[in-house]
């Protein structure tokens, strides 16, 4: 007999839990949600308030079976699922699958897994927040409203196996409007001045800043012709104090943006982190909009700093949460034990932990107390125009002896360091002057942890939706996450050095690209479908009204239902319009003429992605294809580099007699030998790569086949007996059959593989019959 029954979500909880509880208490785990929405008829029935419908899990039924057995064995049934809306969610399914007595069934929630919460939280059970319940309900029949409408409208105006999501799809929307500013983005510049100069004495130097940039060479040359018999004097040095406060505790979304900058951690990466670092005990709930912090966990940040730094660091602070968040978790992500300054974990969550031990002790500390400088040097005859040399002191370091929040790329500033003693009235002598041709930056791509900062400033998704919303874009590709190299480009560089003026050429690499997010072609043409169409579904503003109307019924201000039809009913008239009036937009644009045949050259989605195209579906010859680059776009690609595409398949020379050419295939670049494909490393053109390498990477490939290969047969059917990632398998005309454990590939004789091709075949038959 069983007399407390725990069920929780995970394992790793459900480990830890049990740690904390008495013999008395038996912790089990659902492994997540253990039913969804059925596919078939969208899950939803419209007709009758929207009303879903559930089915279990397949993969859950012997969870549910000992789930079942165990309740019903049970004195008591505690739900312990998270304390969000998903977990309110689970909570509630596992009742309903279960068919729980609600007599002997409490739901308990905690947001930290310590002996002291999950004691507080079993004295103070409380009964399932069917508002909590609804608000995820709405969340989940909505997305799948808007998911299973738009899908098939986008796979017949657009291209096959897409799919639209309500937020994904504003997200990708801002990566296509900041890829079109980017785009459209002519850069201007100046030339910024900097100058070196000493005292009379040559004690010391002091490098300062012309405080207005000059628009052209003519106007440096001119500017430093006046500049190089000036005596310069010091007019001004002010010195100010000024004070740098600590950042408040983490939230979810400046978890992922401080991961992110210190570690180069994805937002999914940190947010697995996050959940095991919460299940082991290690921080409260991971899930959060909320800055606050306990009192218990104040005091104990106040006692960790009084002991490890002395009285003057602590400072009492209390953070007030900005927004409202009605789904989230009371506190801040923060260590459950502040007095634990280092955890045994794997190094992921070491440094995750270590992140947000110093951001807790540092918001609880005092602020840092500088002395800023700045040495204000006039230019002569030319009004308003001064160098300025800027410096600060730290001269008590406060919080920042633990902790100091990174800044993002575009945000970096220079570090000003410590200026020498100059006076003022002091006379200088200018010793170097340099003025450097400075280009205007483009608009930054986002990065995963600045699109979710740009989510939440717009009030789009929550704690819980950045994560998965990020991964979805990736995965459907309609964003590419990864590093481009930068340019080089031309500068002109003057400087006056011993009264002369000179001037030279230098070579800069600008606009290098590290982790940035991409939209794709796909992504781009999906958008501007979307934004022409569903435009009220695109919009910043009334997604983030979406997300205030579930917040609404997770306080019980508004019925779940009520709300699905006011949006449902306005957005299936667009999807009926769109289905009848929309055209198949594929991003198309014509170039211009191919110069050989006068056909019309042309760039849009075909069936695989992006592509150029030589002549129409209407001549007597068929139209030439040929995939773009992946560094090429629709919206920028000339007709010279669309006419490029077309020199493959490239014939490099001949190889023991036969052919070697290179080509662009469906899954990439390729060398073709022979009947043998190999494929071209990341390093490789097929544009430029010479007969030399591809003999490189055919013989590579052989020996990688010759290692794979077990046996072959070449009678009138050709068979491969090899080795594979999960074993030994037979290969018949590009299809594999697995062979049976029980069987020594090495002896396998040709009728053997046609019998295991054979019965490979009927299995295959009778499962799509199943299906």
């Amino acid at each position: 007999m069983i007399k407390n029954l725990v069920i929780v979500e995970s394992p790793a909880k459900a480990k830890t839990i049990e740690k904390f509880l008495g013999k008395d208490f038996t912790v089990k785990s659902s492994y997540g949600h253990i039913r969804d929405l059925a596919k078939k008829d969208l899950g939803i029935d419209k007709d009758k308030g929207y009303k879903p419908k559930y089915l279990q899990s397949p993969d859950k039924k012997n969870v549910i079976k000992e789930l079942r057995d165990a309740s019903k064995e049970a004195e008591m049934v505690w739900l312990a699922s998270d304390e969000d809306r998903e977990g309110e969610a689970i909570a509630w399914h596992l009742f309903e699958v279960l068919k729980l007595d609600k007599e002997k069934t409490r739901r308990i929630v905690f947001h930290e897994i310590t002996p002291k919460a999950i004691k507080n939280a079993i004295e103070n059970p409380r009964e399932i927040d069917y508002n909590l319940v609804n608000a995820q309900q709405a969340r989940r029949v909505l997305d799948r409203l808007v998911g299973f409408e738009l899908s098939p409208l986008l796979w017949k105006k657009v291209k096959p196996s897409l799919s639209a999501g309500r937020v994904q799809s504003v997200a990708v929307r801002l990566l296509v409007e900041r890829e079109r500013e980017i785009i459209a983005f002519k850069p201007d510049y100046a030339y910024k001045v900097q100058a070196n100069f000493s005292d009379k004495q040559r004690k010391y130097k002091l490098n300062a800043e012309l405080n207005k940039r000059l628009p052209n060479h003519d106007d440096v040359k001119d500017f430093f012709d006046k500049i190089k018999s000036q005596q310069f004097q010091v007019s001004s040095v002010q010195k100010k104090p000024a004070q740098k406060s600590p950042a408040a505790p983490f939230t979810t979304s400046t978890l992922q943006q401080e991961a992110a900058r210190k570690f180069g951690f994805s937002v999914s990466q940190t947010m697995t982190l996050a959940q095991r670092l919460y299940e082991a005990g290690h921080i409260t709930y991971m899930r959060t909009d909320s800055v606050n912090l306990s009192n218990d966990a104040i005091a104990a940040a106040a006692e960790q700093i009084n002991q490890l730094y002395g009285e003057k660091y602590q400072k009492t602070r209390k953070y007030a949460t900005k927004s409202k968040g009605a789904q989230e978790a009371h506190e801040a992500i923060r260590p459950t034990y502040l007095q634990k300054q280092e955890i045994e974990a794997g190094s992921g969550e070491q440094r995750l932990y270590s992140l947000i031990w110093k951001r807790t002790v540092a918001s609880q500390m005092s602020n840092a107390k500088l002395e800023k400088t700045t040495i204000n040097i006039p230019v002569e005859h030319i009004n308003s125009y001064k160098f300025v040399a800027q410096g600060e002191v730290l001269l008590f370091d406060g919080f920042l002896k633990v902790y100091m929040e990174s800044r993002d790329d575009e945000e970096q500033q220079e570090d000003k360091g410590l200026l020498p003693p100059v006076k003022e009235q002091e006379s200088l002598d200018l010793m170097h002057a340099r003025a450097q041709q400075r280009y205007s930056s483009q608009p930054p791509r986002y990065t995963e942890a600045s699109l979710v900062k740009k989510l939440e400033e717009l009030g789009i998704g929550r704690p819980s939706t950045y994560a998965p919303t990020i991964s979805t874009i990736q995965k459907r590709n309609y964003v590419v996450k990864e590093d481009r190299p930068g340019k080089e480009r031309t500068i002109n560089e003057i400087e006056l050095k011993d009264q002369k003026v000179t001037s030279q050429k230098k070579q800069e690499t600008y606009g290098s690209e590290k982790g940035k997010l991409f939209p794709t072609d796909v992504g781009m043409v999906v958008n501007d479908y979307l934004m022409e169409y569903f435009d009220n579904v695109m919009d910043y503003s009334f997604t983030a009204q979406v997300e205030k109307e579930f917040d609404s019924i997770a306080e019980g201000n508004r019925k779940w239902s009520a709300m699905i039809d006011e949006f449902y009913k306005p957005f299936h008239h667009k999807v009926e319009y769109a289905e009848e009036n929309s055209e198949r937009k594929a991003g198309e644009r014509i170039l211009g003429e191919d110069p050989k045949s006068g056909k019309p050259v042309m760039v849009r989605i075909g069936k695989y992605g992006p592509m150029a195209q030589i002549g129409t579906v209407d001549d007597e010859e068929k139209p030439q294809f040929a995939s773009l680059r992946s560094n090429q776009h629709l919206e920028t690609i000339t007709l010279e580099e669309a006419l490029d595409l077309f020199k493959l398949p490239r014939n490099l020379g001949e190889l023991e007699g036969k052919t070697v050419t290179v080509s662009v295939g469906r899954f990439g670049p390729y060398v073709r030998h022979d009947g043998l494909f190999a494929s071209l490393k990341k390093e490789d053109d097929p544009y430029t790569i010479e007969f030399d390498r591809a003999v490189e990477l055919i013989k590579d490939k052989r020996e990688a086949d010759a290692k794979k290969l077990i046996k072959s047969f070449d009678e009138k059917e050709k068979i491969k007996v090899q080795n594979g990632k999960y074993g030994p398998y037979i290969t018949h005309k590009r299809k594999n059959y697995r062979i049976p454990k029980s069987v020594d590939p090495e002896k396998l004789t040709y009728e053997d593989c046609l019998e295991i091709i054979d019965k490979g075949k009927n299995k295959k038959t009778k499962k799509t019959k199943k299906k």
